[in-house]
C-alpha cells in the first residue's frame, strides 16, 4: 500500500556564523516548533521522528526532541554527510508511503566550528580515503579535503569543455543577489563577477575562496503526512511529493577516471532519473529548484546531473541567464548554500522550506510567479545524493 505524502509544515531559523547561535539543542527545537506550528499540530501527534546532524554525539535528536515533548515515539538519528537532511526527509517520506505512520517529522541542525571541514577520528581509516587517494595526482597538497574533490571535479569540466573560471565566478554573484531576499540567510551583501574572481586564491585557475560555502550554525524542520490525515485533521495538502530517490555511488566513481564522479556527478543523474520517472514528468516541466551548490563548481555540475541543460552546455546556460529570474529556471532563489549557507544536517530541510513556501506562494521577494514544479537536489561524499520533487494541486 502506498500513499500520497504531503508536506504539511515547515520551519527554518535564521542561519547564523559559527559562534554566533544558540546552542543546537535551542536551534532544533525552534525549528521543530515552527514547523509544527506550520502544519498547526501538535508535537502529541507525531508518530515517528527522523533527526540529521554530522557534527554532533549519538542521540543529539533525542536531546532536541526532549525539549519539545516526550511521547516514546521512534526518533532515528541520520548521518549521511552533507546528504543528511534530505535523507531524515526521505526516510520520513518512506514510513508515511508505506503506511507505517501516517504523520512523520524529519529536522536537521548543525552547530559547526569555523574553518575548513577535517577528520574528527584520525586513528582508523577515513570514509572519504578513496575518494581523495583518486584526486591525489591533480591536486596541491595544501588544498583543503572537501576543497580537493570539487576543486578536481570543476577542473574536469573546465578541461573537457573549455569553461572559463568567469563561469563559476558568475554563478557566486547570482547567489549573493538571490541572498540578498532572504531574511534567513547568513551572508546577504551582493558581489560582482569581479569581486569573486579577486578574492583569496585557493586554487590558482580553479577556485578562490567566494567560490566555496562558509561552514554555518542552523536547523530546519518539516512535517510530513499521508493526504487521508491530512484531510481528515484540516491541515494544508497543496503541497506534495511527486518523487523521490536516494542513490550512492556506482562503479564509475572511482574507474571512469572522470574526477565529476568524485563530487556526486553520476549519482545526482541517477537519482534525478529515477525521480523523473516516477513523477511521470522531465526537467522540462520544472519551475524552480534548490541544489547543492556547496561550491560554485558543483552548482554547475549539477545543472547537467539533474538535466537542466545538455553535457558540457553549462557555460552557455549560465550566460543566457536560465539559471535565475526571468530566465529557464530560477536555481537557489534561498540564496544556496554559497550564501545562505551551510549548516549540514539542516540544509536538506532548508532547500525543503524553501521549495514549500514557493509553492504556496508564499516567498516574499523571492517568490517565482506561477511555480507549480519544484526540485530539490542534496549530495553528501562518500556518499549520498537525494532528489525530491514537489507538486502544488
Amino acid at each position: 500500500m502506498t500513499q500520497k505524502v504531503v508536506v504539511a509544515g515547515v520551519g527554518m531559523i535564521p542561519f547564523k556564523k559559527p559562534g554566533q547561535s544558540a546552542p543546537y539543542t535551542v536551534m532544533g527545537g525552534q525549528a521543530v516548533r515552527l514547523a509544527l506550528a506550520d502544519a498547526g499540530v501538535g508535537y502529541e501527534s507525531i508518530q515517528q521522528a527522523y533527526a540529521s546532524y554530522v557534527f554532533g554525539d549519538s542521540t543529539a535528536g533525542q536531546r532536541v526532541l526532549y525539549d519539545v515533548g516526550m511521547t516514546g515515539i521512534p526518533i532515528i538519528n541520520v548521518h549521511n554527510n552533507c546528504a543528511s537532511g534530505s535523507t531524515a526527509l526521505f526516510l520520513a517520506n518512506q514510513a508515511v508511503t508505506s503506511g507505517m505512520a501516517d504523520i512523520a517529522l524529519a529536522f536537521g541542525f548543525e552547530q559547526m566550528n569555523p574553518g575548513a571541514l577535517g577528520a574528527i577520528f584520525t586513528d582508523r581509516p577515513a570514509p572519504l580515503e578513496l575518494f581523495q587517494q583518486q584526486c591525489a595526482d591533480v591536486v596541491p597538497d595544501e588544498v583543503p579535503p572537501a576543497l580537493r574533490l570539487f576543486g578536481a571535479a570543476g577542473q574536469d569540466h573546465m578541461n573537457r569543455f573549455g569553461t572559463p573560471l568567469e563561469t563559476f565566478a558568475k554563478i557566486r554573484a547570482k547567489a549573493s543577489r538571490h541572498a540578498a531576499n532572504n531574511p534567513l540567510a547568513v551572508f546577504r551583501k551582493v558581489v560582482t563577477v569581479e569581486e569573486v574572481l579577486a578574492d583569496l586564491v585557493m586554487w590558482p585557475g580553479v577556485m578562490t575562496r567566494m567560490m566555496a560555502c562558509p561552514p554555518t550554525c542552523g536547523a530546519a524542520a518539516a512535517v510530513l503526512c499521508s493526504e487521508a490525515y491530512a484531510k481528515k485533521h484540516g491541515l494544508d495538502t497543496s503541497v506534495w511529493i511527486a518523487g523521490q530517490a536516494l542513490t550512492t555511488d556506482g562503479a564509475e566513481t572511482f574507474h571512469s577516471g572522470d574526477m565529476r564522479h568524485l563530487a556526486g556527478f553520476g549519482m545526482s543523474r541517477a537519482a534525478a532519473s529515477k525521480v523523473y520517472e516516477m513523477a511521470g514528468i522531465g526537467a522540462e516541466d520544472v519551475d524552480v529548484v534548490e541544489l547543492h551548490d556547496c561550491f560554485a563548481q558543483n552548482e554547475l555540475l549539477t545543472y547537467e546531473a539533474l538535466g537542466l541543460c545538455p553535457e558540457g552546455g553549462a557555460e552557455k546556460f549560465v550566460d543566457d541567464g536560465d539559471n535565475t529570474y526571468g530566465g529557464r529556471y530560477v536555481v537557489n532563489p534561498s540564496g544556496g548554500l554559497l550564501s545562505k549557507g551551510h549548516p549540514i544536517g539542516a540544509t536538506g530541510l532548508a532547500q525543503c522550506t524553501e521549495l514549500v513556501q514557493q509553492l504556496r506562494g508564499r516567498a516574499e521577494q523571492r517568490q517565482v510567479e506561477g511555480t507549480r514544479v519544484a526540485l530539490q537536489h542534496n549530495v553528501g561524499i562518500g556518499g549520498a545524493a537525494v532528489v525530491t520533487m514537489y507538486r502544488k494541486d
